[in-house]
């Protein structure tokens, strides 16, 4: 089985142009001792509105590695995949999101729900997981329960691992399991269970990606409370770490945070528990990359100024199309977005310090980065002159992409 590294970080690139200003980062990290390695992931949604296909982020990252001279190890995500979509991802992916949130709930065959809730039986009475102080008292309505919430989603996991397994065979590629877009957080003991049934089905997963308690909208920094993240957080350590010992899964099992959301205030309590406990991490950052290139532009002034200035225009006036998709992970009140004919008299610093993530700025406007943020569907319809603008501007634009990820991510996940 192909092993995940202990720390992994994944770099979404909407347009597949920023691959050597996104390893510049890793390789960043690297050379202060940080053992990360990269995952390039893009959705099968994100294709479909920029137009590409799976081979083209591939082939980014094999540029940026070869014109970087890179040595370490290097992933391709097929980010949130399903059944219906796998397909086109199999020969150019090393890293496979099984995204089975939708199926939460689901209601399977009698037979097959019966025959898992007779698998968990055993673990009715008290649940303890080592570190824990707290004592789970498990009952079996509590278990039918867990089954009929989860398990058609790790069915449909198994489905999904299998028919890729039948293509790459099971030693050649990564598995993550996906319940993270999804309203309720799962608890510890759902965690545990859930674990129970990915050991059943055979999917050898290295990292799961739970929902956690808070809003992680796009762009912006965690909306919630930091202490119960934490504990959250804390108890999913443990609860993997027994699953791990009791279970026939992966040791190197460990924890993915998703969603393109900055994660600022939970980054220090994440870096914290990994050390403490020793454990590895996946983190996603998609978006966020789109996001530089618009801020490089800005700052480039000009023309590039002006791109910039038009895509938030056309956002603004195509907010309720734009945010649709998203809008479980944006707050968006289009009453307090500036007014496009006030953008429009702003200079470049004003534009990107409006877009820029730096907590405390008195220009930062998380509104205005989250509408920039779910408008990259204009910049795709633009074509080549959005494309022949970053090119004209690669020097600018790519500094941007490497400094937001090594200095805004990396360095609060690590303490640097």
């Amino acid at each position: 089985m192909k092993k995940i590294e202990k720390y992994s970080f994944g770099i979404g690139d909407r347009f597949t142009m920023q691959g050597e200003a996104q390893l510049r980062a890793i390789m960043q990290a690297n050379d202060l001792g940080i053992p990360l390695v990269p995952v390039w992931n893009k959705s099968n949604r994100e294709h479909q509105i920029v137009r590409t296909v799976p081979a083209d982020t591939w082939s980014e990252a094999a540029r940026a590695v070869g014109a970087l001279n890179y040595a370490g190890n290097w992933y391709v995500d097929a980010d949130h995949i399903n059944l219906s979509n796998v397909d086109a991802y199999i020969p150019h992916s090393n890293f496979f999101t099984l995204d089975v949130a939708d199926y939460i709930g689901r209601q399977g065959e009698a037979a097959g729900q019966t025959d898992m809730l007779r698998k968990l039986q055993p673990f009715t009475g008290e649940l303890n997981i080592p570190g824990i102080d707290e004592t789970f008292s498990i009952t079996e309505p509590q278990l039918e329960g867990i089954v009929n919430k989860f398990h058609m989603a790790v069915k449909e996991a198994a489905l999904i691992y299998r028919r890729i397994s039948a293509e790459r065979g099971n030693e050649d590629f990564i598995a993550e399991v996906s319940m993270d877009e999804v309203e309720e957080a799962q608890s510890p003991v759902e965690l545990f269970f859930i674990l129970l049934m990915i050991d059943h089905y055979g999917i050898p997963a290295q990292t799961i990606a739970p929902k956690f308690t808070g809003r992680f909208n796009k762009g912006v920094d965690y909306v919630g409370d930091v202490d119960q993240f934490r504990k959250e957080f804390e108890q999913d350590l443990l609860v993997i770490d027994h699953a791990v010992n009791i279970f026939n899964l992966p040791r190197n099992l460990k924890l993915s945070v998703h969603s393109g959301s900055d994660k600022f205030s939970i980054y220090p309590v994440i870096g914290e528990l990994i050390r403490k406990y020793d454990k590895g991490i996946h983190v996603k950052t998609a978006g966020t990359t789109w996001l530089e290139e618009v801020i490089g532009l800005a700052m480039a002034g000009g023309e590039a100024l002006a791109l910039a200035k038009s895509i938030y225009s056309s956002a603004f006036q195509r907010m309720d199309e734009l945010c649709g998709p998203y809008a479980t992970v944006i707050d968006i009140d289009k009453q307090k977005l500036p007014d496009p004919s006030e953008v429009d008299a702003w200079d470049s610093a004003r534009f990107a310090g409006t877009l820029r993530h730096i907590p405390g700025h008195t220009d930062y406007d998380p509104m205005f980065r989250q509408l920039i943020h779910v408008g990259y569907k204009v910049a795709a319809e633009m074509g080549t002159a959005y494309l022949e603008m970053l090119e004209k501007h690669k020097e600018i634009v790519g500094s941007q992409v490497t400094e937001n990820i090594f200095d805004r991510h990396i360095k609060r996940l690590f303490d640097l």
